[in-house]
């Protein structure tokens, strides 16, 4: 039995080598069999290089057909995947090249020449260009297709994905092909997917979202996917009605939302809309709901563990909550000695299931500190749960501010802030406060004019504690976001942190 994420992928296929793979807008369309057999090519080419079974290929390269196949490829000949964010600097490049220890290296045009000697200098064998006459995607062309795909058992690494760092050095999460497999097959059926779906794919493809959830859920389906750079509004908007399938972060929806005239016609041909990568407010998914007459089914995942829970396909897609554990998955609500608490009460995601990571690479410590002694992953996400097993996020553990001895969670009043006509969206954090530990402020984005203070706190007057208001406001253009369009709060909490010094 071979347990390589790619054989299952390719097994999916076999009946559909006539069948379009990738849309590619102005550049037409690859069927399966023209792909697989690209790949294939691919992978002989990095097996000559000297790229084996346990062996790392970083890559910080643009989004194409090229940069998946690149990915398949490396997981044919048996190596481990490590894809970077593109914005990351050289500075950034060298901590993950001397980590990742890789034997390749992937790059761009625009930047490879800086990094050549940095990875010269780690000992990286081949530091390469993924696109150009000189690249290897070109250069794979004349390389006979090796058909095999290497053996894997479901323990072993297909990918390392690196957290995004912000409280410290990035960590490596290891994800298993038993990980990304478990979580495509649980996606496929509880979403749904059937045989004349077509995916309109706008995320990225450095992060767990656009590179595995998107791609591997579509593909073991053998589902044709048009490819786009990047998220444009208007080039979705054009795609949407050939489309069945849109997988989203908010703001995709709050852009498409804002183009004029837009609604449900230009939705008439979907069935799905997903959303994740970070929250959605109940606000958000109800005026997307009124404009188009689709409910977003929202879920939540994380690079450790890939989708964790999801709103039903069938059933109520609750706004503001992310639904019920995958199948096989275990979820607790816990204290922070891992003891379970009742139903209704707020603590930390614990899990346990196939779908949680292997570890953090080349951090036995860390590794050891995120899970309990009975084998559950701390999430580090608040949460509570209600009696049916329906989980309610309300933010980072990290982002849980405590003033005057008192817990106090950002997303309970931001979702009051974020009701106030004029209020577009608000971010609320703590900072350092000489009598309290931490007083609460909050960043808030307006639709127009800015609102006064007193507007704001009356709003608040009735809703939320006292102890819970902001005595701080602040307005800003538009709130600090990562790729994924999380809200960056320790951005923020470095920006204010003198507010109440």
């Amino acid at each position: 039995m071979n347990d390589n994420i790619l054989h299952h992928l390719k097994l999916a296929a076999a009946q559909a080598d006539s069948k379009p793979a990738f849309i590619l807008p102005e550049a037409g369309s690859v069927t399966y069999g023209a792909f697989y057999e690209r790949v294939s090519r691919l992978a002989s080419l990095l097996s000559d290089m000297g790229l084996s079974a346990g062996d790392r290929l970083v890559a910080q390269v643009d989004k194409s057909l090229a940069n998946v196949a690149l990915y398949l490829a490396t997981l044919q000949v048996g190596a481990i995947y490590v894809p970077l964010n593109t914005a990351y600097t050289s500075t950034e490049l060298e901590y993950f090249l001397g980590d990742a220890k890789p034997v390749i290296f992937v790059g761009r045009l625009q930047t490879l020449s800086a990094i050549k000697p940095i990875a010269q200098k780690l000992g990286v064998e081949h530091a390469a260009l993924l696109d150009g006459d000189d690249g290897i995607w070109e250069q794979s062309c004349l390389h006979p297709p090796i058909s095999e795909v290497a053996r894997r058992r479901g323990e072993d690494i297909a990918s390392i994905i690196y957290t995004s760092g912000t409280t410290g050095r990035s960590k490596g999460a290891m994800l298993s092909h038993q990980n990304l497999l478990h979580n495509a097959q649980a996606l496929h059926n509880l979403w749904g997917f059937e045989p004349e779906d077509t995916l309109l794919h706008a995320l990225p493809i450095y992060h767990v979202h656009g590179l595995m959830v998107a791609l591997h859920t579509s593909l073991l389906n053998a589902t044709p996917i048009i490819l786009l750079e990047k998220f444009e509004a208007a080039t979705v908007r054009q795609y949407l009605p050939e489309t069945t399938v849109l997988m989203g972060v908010p703001t995709y929806y709050s852009r498409l939302s804002a183009l004029p005239g837009f609604g449900a016609e230009d939705c008439r041909s979907i069935r799905l809309f997903t959303s994740g990568s970070a929250p959605l407010t109940s606000q958000a998914s109800d005026a997307w709901t009124d404009l188009t007459g689709h409910r977003i089914l929202e879920r939540y995942g994380m690079s450790e563990a890939g989708m964790i829970t999801s709103n039903p396909y069938d059933g109520d897609r609750l706004a503001g909550t992310v639904g019920y554990p995958l199948p096989e998955v275990e979820l607790r609500i816990a204290d922070e000695t891992g003891q379970e608490l009742p139903k209704g009460e707020i603590g930390v995601i614990e899990i346990k299931g196939p779908n949680v990571f292997q570890g953090y690479w080349k951090m036995a410590d860390k590794t050891a500190d995120a899970f309990r002694d009975d084998g559950f992953f701390i999430t580090g996400d608040n949460a509570f749960q209600t009696e049916d097993c329906r989980v309610t996020i309300v933010g980072r553990a990290k982002d849980l501010i405590i003033s005057g001895g008192l817990n106090i969670y950002p997303k309970e009043i931001e979702q009051v802030l974020d009701d106030v006509p004029g209020v577009l969206e608000t971010a609320v954090i703590g900072t350092p406060h000489a009598d309290l530990g931490e007083g609460v402020v909050a960043i808030c984005v307006a639709t127009g004019d800015a609102l006064s203070d007193e507007a704001l706190q009356a709003a608040l007057q009735d809703t939320i504690a006292r102890f819970k208001h902001p005595r701080k406001f602040y307005w800003v253009e538009a709130l600090p976001r990562n790729a994924m369009g999380k809200v960056q709060k320790a951005v923020l909490r470095e920006t204010f942190k003198n507010a109440y010094l």
